[in-house]
C-alpha cells in the first residue's frame, strides 16, 4: 500500500527554518521530520512512498539522490581512479520514494489529485502531513477504515493543550483551575489518514484546499470515517514545536519511535 506525504507547503507559521528549506527537511536530531514520519510507516509495512513536493523541492530530492552520503560514513579515493566506500549500513534499503513535482502554488487536494496516476486504483493509500509526529497504530487506522467501508478514515487526536481553563460557577466563583492540561478534551484531525479510490471522485480540477470543500462534502454524503487515537501526536507548526521536538528525541524519550 502506498503512503502519500504532503510536502509541498511554504510553511510560513515556521517561517525561522521554511526561509532556507520545505519544513518537511526541518531536522529533529540529526534526521529531518519527514524521514521520522516515513520511520514510523515502514515500522508497520508501509514502505512505497509518494512525496508530493512543491516548495523547495529540489532540497527534498537531492537528500533522498544523496541518502547514503547524507546517512553515513564514507570514504573517497581521490584522483583519476576515484572511489567510494559507505562504511554505513541502513534499514530503509526496502523503501521506495517516488518524489512528485506538484506545483509551488498548489493547494492540498490539487497536490493529492496530481499523484492519482501513481496509485493503484484497486487499492486505498495512505494520506499524511510532512509535519506531524505520532505513536498511533498504523494497522489500527488501515483496519477500521476498511472495517468503515467509508471513503476518508481520519485520525482523530487531542491536541496538547495551549492555554490554562478555568470553571466558573453561577456565582462568578472559580471553582477549578487546569494550568496548559497536557491534553484538550476536543478532537481534531491529526492528519495520518487512509482514503479509497473514490477519494478522487471529490477532488475538482480547480486549485483548493482537501481539508475545505472535498472533506465537507465526504461529510454530507456520511462517508468520513474517524480512527480515534488517544496517545501521544504533535505538529511542528512552529518553532516552539521545533524546539520540543528536539528536546524530546535529545533525551531518548521520543514516543513516535516505534521502530
Amino acid at each position: 500500500m502506498k503512503v502519500v506525504i504532503l510536502c509541498g507547503g511554504k510553511g510560513t507559521r515556521l517561517r525561522e527554518e521554511t526561509e532556507y528549506r520545505p519544513k518537511p527537511m526541518v531536522p529533529i536530531g540529526d534526521f529531518p521530520i519527514l524521514w521520522h514520519i516515513m520511520k514510523i510507516y515502514s515500522h508497520f509495512g508501509f514502505k512505497d512512498f509518494i512525496l508530493c513536493v512543491g516548495y523547495k523541492g529540489h532540497m527534498i530530492r537531492e537528500y533522498f539522490r544523496n541518502y547514503r552520503w547524507n546517512t553515513g560514513d564514507v570514504t573517497l579515493q581521490l584522483g583519476r581512479e576515484s572511489k567510494v566506500v559507505f562504511h554505513d549500513e541502513h534499514d530503509e534499503d526496502d523503501w521506495t520514494v517516488t518524489i512528485a513535482e506538484t506545483g509551488l502554488e498548489s493547494l492540498t487536494a490539487s497536490r493529492i489529485q496530481k499523484v492519482q496516476k501513481y496509485l493503484n486504483p484497486n487499492e486505498p493509500f495512505m494520506l499524511t502531513y510532512g509535519d506531524g509526529l505520532s505513536d498511533i497504530d498504523l494497522n489500527a487506522l488501515l483496519e477500521s477504515h476498511l472495517n468503515s467501508s467509508k471513503v476518508c478514515t481520519i485520525s482523530a487526536v487531542h491536541p496538547a493543550g495551549r492555554f490554562g481553563g478555568i470553571s466558573i460557577e453561577d456565582d462568578g466563583i472559580v471553582s477549578n483551575f487546569e494550568e496548559k492540561p497536557l491534553k484538550e478534551k476536543a478532537y481534531i484531525n491529526g492528519g495520518f489518514m487512509v482514503c479509497a479510490p473514490k477519494i478522487f471522485d471529490y477532488l475538482s480540477h480547480s486549485n483548493e484546499m482537501f481539508e475545505e470543500r472535498p472533506i465537507n462534502q465526504i461529510v454530507s454524503d456520511n462517508n468520513l470515517n474517524a480512527y480515534c487515537h488517544e496517545g501521544w501526536w504533535c505538529p511542528m507548526d512552529t518553532f516552539r514545536e521545533s524546539v520540543l521536538l528536539n528536546e524530546i528525541w535529545g533525551k531518548n524519550q521520543a514516543p513516535w519511535k516505534v521502530w
